[in-house]
């Protein structure tokens, strides 16, 4: 056992029996008060951020009258603010005393943002909010991502990166059913205004969360820049080009709500009963996509991150098949949602959970925002040409364009093979 001195009397047999008794206290010990409120933070926040994401299609077409195009170069740009602020941001989460105010401070700016949407009457003015909300976001995701490393065992970040996605993905399951039914009662723009309440809950958490990993590290100062030296030295650089693949075909779930509206409107429901169920059914990707991030950490624990990777990437492939095909019904978009929302849970966990294995404490700040960066930029040229693609050719070029990306990253997994301990090692020396 590395680093562990072993007294004379130890049997044969012995270091056996105590690594499984440490591997027994980690499944148990894993999931503390800290790793809950972060994965709490992440349920509210997106309940939040998710009414006003599951309204957008319709409040951007409807209300506002633009296009498809329209959509897909704001959601754009607002990921490239977001990744952006996460490239940025990164490196001062490298220090402990300033995470809690980043994070904190970015959970509250998503929320008074999101909710602000709702009172706006012109394209450019939700196009500026939505930035300014993935803004905040990116400042505060390392941070949170940072926190969650300090709370967490090294041999549990699967599960505990696992559950902060799926309680991320769960508040996209409960806001977008909230938006069906505050909708219906109270109308488009009082929904907006609503959902800026649960990200103040999420400030709460992210506090809660913060405080207790401050109890676990000393003061430590990590470096305030991204210090790529090191992070190519922890072999972090590599498997970011098959995590750019797969970005660039990850296409902003506003267009695919915006896809199955349309679908469904041309099967005969009208413009609200078709962006009713269309909203239903993203309640679906989301819970598969909560359920699947929690198994898929315990995945990642026991196997690695390169096989869950390669397997969301394969599952985006069929999505994007069930989406390019003209004329479905309800039931093949609900199948393309949920192998959608099951690659997205998968993919997250994989990638966070990555960063966090590679490198040390004083380094994961840089880490995480330069994941964040890579996220963001693909994300933006996705949403970007996809959204262009939709409007000016046809939805199916939009989403073969997004597979032919899948399929490369599906391709290129074979670069996330490496070893953690390793890198984080290399990266310290």
């Amino acid at each position: 056992m590395t680093g562990l001195q072993q007294p004379d009397s130890v049997q044969p047999g012995d270091s056996e029996t105590q690594a499984s008794a440490a591997s027994g206290n980690v499944m148990k010990h894993w999931l503390t008060p800290g790793v809950a409120g972060v994965s709490a933070a992440s349920f509210f926040s997106d309940t939040g951020h998710e009414i006003t994401t599951a309204i957008l299609p319709s409040f951007f077409t409807a209300t506002l009258h633009a296009s498809a195009g329209a959509l897909g170069l704001v959601e754009g740009i607002s990921d490239s603010f977001m990744g952006l602020a996460k490239l940025g941001t990164g490196p001062l989460a490298n220090q402990p005393h300033r995470r809690s105010r980043l994070a904190s401070g970015g959970y509250l700016g998503t929320a008074i943002t999101t909710g602000l949407i709702g009172v706006t009457v012109a394209v450019w003015q939700v196009g500026l909010l939505r930035a300014l909300a993935w803004t905040s976001r990116g400042v505060r995701s390392p941070a949170r991502d940072s926190i969650l490393a300090e709370l967490a065992p090294h041999q549990a970040y699967g599960r505990a990166f696992g559950l902060e996605r799926a309680g991320d993905n769960l508040g996209a399951v409960v806001g977008p059913l909230l938006a069906a039914g505050l909708v219906t009662w109270i109308g488009i723009r009082p929904t907006l205004y609503l959902a800026a309440v649960p990200g103040l809950f999420a400030v709460v958490a992210i506090t809660f969360a913060a405080r207790a990993a401050h109890r676990n590290l000393p003061a430590a100062q990590g470096a305030i820049r991204i210090e790529f030296g090191r992070l190519r030295r922890a072999r972090l650089l590599r498997p970011m080009v098959p995590v750019a693949a797969f970005e660039l075909g990850n296409v902003a779930t506003t267009l695919l709500i915006l896809r199955a509206t349309q679908e469904l409107q041309s099967g005969g429901l009208s413009l609200t009963g078709a962006a009713s169920l269309a909203i239903l059914i993203y309640a679906a990707h989301n819970a598969f996509g909560a359920a699947v991030a929690a198994i898929g950490g315990h995945w990642i624990d026991r196997s690695g991150p390169r096989v869950v990777f390669a397997s969301a990437a394969l599952l985006y492939v069929l999505a994007y098949v069930g989406f390019a095909l003209p004329g479905q019904g309800w039931p093949l978009l609900l199948l393309a949602f949920t192998l959608a929302g099951s690659g997205i849970g998968l993919a997250e966990t994989a990638e966070s959970t990555l960063v966090a294995k590679a490198l040390p404490d004083d380094l994961r700040g840089s880490g995480f925002g330069l994941l964040g960066g890579v996220q963001a930029a693909g994300d933006f040229a996705s949403s970007t040409v996809v959204g262009l693609l939709y409007a000016a050719i046809s939805p199916v070029v939009g989403f073969a364009y997004a597979a032919a990306w899948m399929v490369i990253a599906l391709i290129g997994s074979a670069g996330l093979r490496m070893s953690p301990t390793e890198g984080a090692q290399t990266s310290a020396s």
